[in-house]
């Protein structure tokens, strides 16, 4: 019994937390066991801060890549999202025509997250409001109809991510559907062939990637597939391409552009560039041209690839935060949305504007100006060259476009000589080399390229959030002391592709690298399996062209 007293007395103390006693029926004796592994104390569990969180607003390539790469461990990481799923974007052309199939280019959002380790929450619900004074957004779901009142509920947050994105797979599904029913309206047997011939005319608004890869494919479709299945109608399709500028896929070199137009002339298709969509209506598009002035088209489907807006969410917060007259969220090169504490935007539903050179150029001019002599000598210039370039990257691209090493190149040109250590600048000569420096700031196209590289980026950050705190890797401030906690954002452009049907494609890549043809849309396939986010999708979308190889594409209205 003493021994029973003594163990139940330590129990007591925190040292044991675990008692064990065992007794013995048959040798009426009694063991006992004690575990001296201490639970925390309690006032050692309060010291432990909660984590942040961080609520991230959809799964498209933004905010996936930033929850494939941000440190769960570090945050309390939730997602609210109408769709359960990624979808790999860039193929939706081929979802239009049933080259690929729907269900190939998606992956279950829940099965990415899973290899966090289950660290990251996820809900199926539309955010309706974004408040950032009270740092909470207004969602609703729509998942099963047994909900008691509307479905709607709170999240607050500490760092918010907006991902919005503006393309979704339920569109590209539609397209194909309306693609099919026009072929098989032109079939009714009460139509004349004036009325037939209104309903086979596609018109695609806009002559970019986008635009250009979609007419490309809905020829391949009705060349290959749809004029085998209604030959009575095939000779009545007509596929235009309208353009406000004066070429399709300006953003390609000179060589891509002239091939891609010259396809298309062999191929059929009605390129008219130098227009500009002024109205829609159910069955004609109005146009206007320099030299035709107002036109009207009729067409039996339309396509709008001219463009992206945002979301009424989106519109409502930049409303909110005195944004209402732009198109899109406006955040600084750190991807903060301007004029909210914690909060983010990157993707489609966001645009960055960089800072440009003359607005700092007298800060500028001072940090440099070491020793306060009111001129600059060449190594004061050379010493604050990094954080200039790192700070403002329209710099260094204006050097290249000028085929010029660094700013004193520039200073030459408009001064003369400047290989002395002791030649002295201006302030004036300083702005008048650096003037047309932001000639070279231009908006980062919707592409899923940028959002992916800013989700990633952003995810850098936050996993580096408390060591930036004493060691800030940015650049020098302008207008404050100290430096930056992080470098800004920078877009690196890997190349894009141009997909012109007829198993050709043209591709630019860095270093003025072109490739035009059969090989080149290989080498388009070969790329885009690789950068599927799972084997199970890159196994679906090949087993979907080979598929498409031996049989066809698929015209049923499903």
């Amino acid at each position: 019994m003493r021994l029973l007293a003594s163990l139940l007395d330590g129990a007591a103390r925190p040292s044991f937390s675990k008692l064990v006693l065992v007794f013995a029926a048959s040798g009426g004796g009694l063991v006992a066991y004690a575990d001296a592994r201490s639970d925390p104390a309690p006032d050692e569990l309060s010291q432990v801060p909660p984590k942040k969180k961080v609520l991230v607003l959809g799964t498209g390539w933004a905010g996936t890549t930033f929850l494939r790469n941000v440190d769960s461990s570090m945050y309390d990481v939730q997602v609210i999202s109408p769709r359960n799923y990624f979808a790999f974007t860039p193929l939706l052309p081929s979802v239009t025509c049933g080259t690929v199939e729907p269900r190939s280019i998606v992956e279950p959002i829940r099965r990415i997250i899973k290899r966090k380790g289950g660290e990251i929450k996820f809900w199926e619900a539309e955010c309706l409001k974004i408040d950032p004074e009270k740092k909470q957004v207004l969602c609703q779901t729509d998942v099963g109809t047994n909900f008691e009142g509307n479905g709607e509920f709170v999240v607050k947050y500490d760092y918010l991510v907006i991902a919005v994105g503006a393309k979704e797979v339920e569109d590209a599904q539609k397209i194909r559907r309306s693609v099919i029913n026009c072929f098989e309206k032109a079939t009714l047997p009460y139509l004349d062939e004036e009325e037939r011939a209104r309903i086979l005319h596609f018109v695609v608004i806009g002559g970019g990637p986008s635009g250009v890869e979609f007419a490309a494919e809905l020829h391949d479709f009705v060349t290959e597939d749809l004029a085998k299945l209604y030959p009575t109608v095939q000779n009545l399709v007509n596929i235009t391409v309208l353009e406000t500028a004066e070429h399709i896929l300006t953003m390609f070199d000179k060589r891509i552009t002239e091939f891609a137009e010259k396809k298309f002339q062999r191929d059929g298709i009605d390129l008219k560039t130098g227009f500009k969509v002024v109205k829609v209506s159910d069955k004609a598009i109005t146009t206007e041209n320099v030299s035709r002035g107002e036109t009207s088209i009729p067409y039996g489907m339309a396509v709008w690839s001219a463009g992206i807006g945002p979301r009424p969410v989106i519109l409502d917060f930049m409303r909110k935060i005195g944004q209402g007259n732009r198109r899109a969220v406006a955040t600084d090169e750190w991807l903060r949305v301007r004029g909210c504490d914690g909060v983010y935007a990157v993707g489609d539903c966001a645009t960055m504007s960089q800072r440009k050179v003359m607005e700092d150029i007298l800060e500028i001019f001072r940090l440099a100006d070491k020793d306060n002599s009111g001129t600059l000598t060449v190594k004061e210039i050379k010493d604050a060259l990094e954080d200039i370039y790192i700070r403002y990257p329209q710099v260094e691209l204006y050097l290249k476009t000028k085929q010029m090493k660094d700013i004193l190149d520039l200073i030459k040109a408009s001064k003369g000589d400047v290989k002395k250590e002791d030649v002295e600048i201006t302030i004036e000569e300083f702005k008048n080399a650096l003037a047309d420096v932001d000639s070279q700031v231009k908006n980062l196209p919707a592409t899923a390229q940028v959002a992916a590289q800013q989700g990633n980026y952003l995810a850098r950050c936050f996993n580096k959030m408390n060591d930036s705190e004493e060691k800030p890797e940015g650049p020098r401030r302008i207008r404050e002391p100290g430096r930056h906690r992080f470098r800004p954002f920078r877009y690196r452009h890997l190349g894009q592709f141009a997909p012109l049907g007829g198993e050709q494609a043209a591709a630019q890549l860095p270093g003025d690298w072109i490739s035009i043809g059969r090989s080149t849309q290989w080498l388009w396939y070969s790329v885009y399996a690789t950068k599927q986010v799972s084997w199970r999708t890159r196994a679906l979308v090949v087993s979907d062209w080979t598929r498409r190889f031996i049989f066809g594409r698929d015209s049923s209205g499903i």
